[in-house]
């Protein structure tokens, strides 16, 4: 039946201007901008920036990129095309408190204000207490290598005491592998996994944390894929094999590993005695982790313990080891024990086997020993001090102690132990604080001066992967947003404020990228690679190892460190399994979520949903026994707080244990805390580091 004229005469015109939308919809000017994605992520994505008509229409994936192949993953896509292209979400001017601290309260100045303020300050407090009461703070907001890295010269120059990053994060996996492969910043090459019969991953979550990695690496090697982890994430549940242990026992895995690839006569006897030291020191403990012990001190069946280590010591195989793994009371010990698996089956050096943890500075590799342009200058005379992550909270809190704190690319009131007493430390009226950032955070409201900070889309850098060997451009897609500047600029404006003179505080970008792409060798201009979008760091497959020598004292893997035992650890690594906590408590797993990187995404309005409420994961057993249902809203408590959630029940986790996520905003929190209101500062055995894994609490019904 047709419409009534009335009805049609509305259609035509409501039509009208769709169909004269879309004409000017072709008729725009489309251009596409190949970049590359910053975060803290093994992923290391290329990305295609859409804009028409001068304008950022649409943040893509790559699809010429080998990681990316045309897609972000769920997190950075809405990201990018949300809250990272909405100016009233970001900081686009540099602003002066004018209430009290964490009222959120600001009147907007100048940059020539703010710079000079800022500068002032720290002239007068370096002159009256020394630099070294000035704090700065610093993590993976941004990876892109000259924004992540350029200012620390402004803080070396200054002489100020650094929070060492790796400290919130990794620092005793770092510690470890040092002693025992003399580096941790050169692992495998992932296209070796061609050639590889077992790749194992132990205590990382690619499907959270290297969502590309688990959708095409994992899925399209030839290998069998062996997850060891407490926790059943996506990327366990599709292995060929998941060994779910109890947290803390890893090490003693490890050893039963050994023992049934000694028993079975898979060990390289050859490679060990060429190439290894300290396998006498663990002999014994190898000889003593049977099937069986293993099986009691982990929790897992002896077939699967079985299953793994054939598997693995058979090879040729890849290892990894996840960050998450040595955020444990004892995980500098668990990297030790774990590195006796490539050591004694020798599987390194040859085609498809290999261990890592990190590759490289971003994922690029300098082979010639030069550190590319964009690190901080190594200076002679005294290093500046150095405070772990785990001490901030105390330390902001003694006015004796620091009269000043910079903040930039980190949130710390999200990321750091003892919340509450992080709060109180920045709740000081003496205590100057300055933060730069793109959003308004929860570390934010508690500036003294607030200095914006154009985001990735905005300024030319150069970024990778810490995991794939690619050199990707970082190409500026528009302007910065109001008066944000990039990083390096904003440091180089203090640097000039605070008359320090040395040239590389002063050098331009475009000089640190070209002379950054001439060290590593690439066969690529600045140009070139803006074209392109990203090149591999080398043509064909790195066979890393290959010629059996470390940089360690002896030249060799020490699985026996001389240099351990003169810093106060064992010599070797010990089997040891970590006590279950006591009665009443369940040990707190808070490892990264599906939709937040690190805290970065936690302002966005379609992530906040996507997130939803918090959630705390428990075993039926043990909600079976404390008479908690599914669904019920539930209270976690220790000696530092109180937080409440909604219970899951499901076996994702062993019994004894509970799983949640990291790095919600406090803000956006009904509490105003996150999961970090419970994490006690407990230093793990190596490096000064976190062993936020190793939390205890007790949870009840609310």
């Amino acid at each position: 039946m047709m419409a009534p004229l009335h009805c049609r005469l509305r259609q035509r015109a409501s039509a009208r201007p769709l169909r004269e939308q879309q004409k000017n919809y072709a008729m725009s000017t489309r251009e596409i901008i190949k970049t590359t994605c910053p975060r803290d992520c093994y992923d290391g994505c290329g990305i295609a920036v859409i804009k028409r008509d001068g304008k950022i229409s649409k943040v893509l994936g790559d699809p010429d990129h080998p990681v990316a192949r045309g897609a972000l993953c769920g997190k950075c896509a809405v990201a990018y095309n949300g809250v990272w292209l909405d100016p009233e979400a970001r900081l686009t001017r540099p602003m002066r408190r004018i209430g009290p601290k964490g009222s959120n309260r600001f009147e907007p100045i100048s940059w020539d204000e703010a710079i000079a303020e800022v500068a002032d300050k720290l002239k007068s407090i370096s002159a009256d207490q020394g630099p070294q009461a000035i704090l700065h703070t610093h993590y993976t907001g941004t990876c892109s290598n000259i924004a992540n890295s350029f200012p620390e010269r402004f803080f070396s120059v200054l002489g100020a005491t650094e929070a060492m990053p790796d400290s919130i994060c990794n620092n005793a996996g770092h510690v470890a592998w040092g002693y025992v492969f003399g580096t941790s910043a050169e692992g495998f090459d992932p296209r070796q996994a061609r050639d590889s019969a077992c790749i194992m991953v132990w205590g990382a979550n690619p499907s959270h944390s290297a969502p590309h990695v688990h959708k095409h690496w994992l899925k399209e090697t030839p290998a069998k894929v062996v997850v060891i982890d407490p926790v059943r994430h996506e990327s366990a549940a599709e292995a060929d094999l998941h060994l779910q242990l109890f947290p803390g026992s890893d090490a003693a895995l490890a050893f039963g590993l050994m023992h049934i690839a000694r028993r079975d006569g898979l060990l390289d006897h050859a490679y060990i005695a060429a190439h290894v030291i300290g396998y006498e020191d663990v002999e014994a403990d190898i000889e003593a982790a049977t099937p069986e012990w293993t099986a009691e001190k982990t929790g897992l069946a002896i077939a699967e313990i079985e299953e793994a280590a054939r598997l693995y010591a058979t090879g040729p195989s890849l290892l990894w080891l996840g960050q998450g793994l040595q955020r444990q009371h004892r995980g500098g010990n668990i990297f030790r024990a774990c590195a006796m698996l490539p050591a004694f089956t020798g599987n390194i050096g040859k085609p498809g086997a290999g261990f890592y943890y990190l590759n490289g500075s971003a994922g690029i590799i300098a082979r010639k020993g030069v550190a590319p342009e964009y690190h901080a200058p190594e200076e002679e005379g005294e290093p500046a001090p150095e405070i772990s992550q785990m001490d901030v909270p105390d330390a902001l809190n003694d006015p004796e102690r620091f009269k000043a704190y910079m903040v930039w690319n980190c949130n710390p009131v999200a990321s750091n132990p003892d919340q509450a007493k992080m709060i109180s430390g920045l709740e000081r009226d003496d205590l100057f604080t300055v933060v730069v950032e793109c959003f308004p955070t929860d570390t934010a409201t508690y500036a003294d001066i607030l200095l914006p900070a154009a985001s990735f889309l905005e300024f030319d850098d150069l970024s990778g992967s810490y995991f794939h060997f690619t050199v990707g451009a970082q190409v500026k897609a528009a302007e910065p947003m109001g008066e944000s500047l990039p990083n390096q600029e904003i440091f180089r404006r203090l640097a000039r404020a605070m008359g320090f003179e040395q040239p590389f505080l002063h050098r331009t970008d475009q000089e640190m990228i070209d002379k950054a792409l001439k060290t590593m060798d690439c066969g690529v201009t600045w140009d070139e690679l803006k074209e392109k979008g990203w090149v591999w760091g080398t043509p064909e497959p790195l066979n890393l190892w290959a010629k059996g020598t470390f940089p360690t004292p002896s030249g060799r893997i020490e699985i026996a460190s001389a240099a351990a035992e003169a810093d106060g650890h064992p010599r070797a690594p010990q089997p040891t399994v970590d006590d279950h906590p006591s009665e009443g408590r369940l040990r707190l797993l808070s490892p990264a979520g599906k939709w937040l990187m690190n805290s970065s995404y936690g302002n966005d309005p379609r992530i906040l949903e996507l997130m939803g409420q918090p959630t705390v994961a428990i075993h039926p057993d043990d909600a079976k026994r404390l008479g908690i249902t599914d669904g019920q809203n539930v209270t976690l408590s220790n000696s530092a707080a109180s937080l409440s959630m909604t219970a899951v029940i499901s076996d994702i986790i062993p019994a004894g244990a509970l799983l949640t996520d990291k790095s919600r905003w406090p803000g956006k929190e009904a509490q105003h805390l996150n999961v970090n209101a419970l994490h006690i500062a407990e230093k793990t055995d190596m490096g000064e580091s976190t062993s936020v894994h190793g939390v205890e609490v007790s949870i009840a019904a609310a």
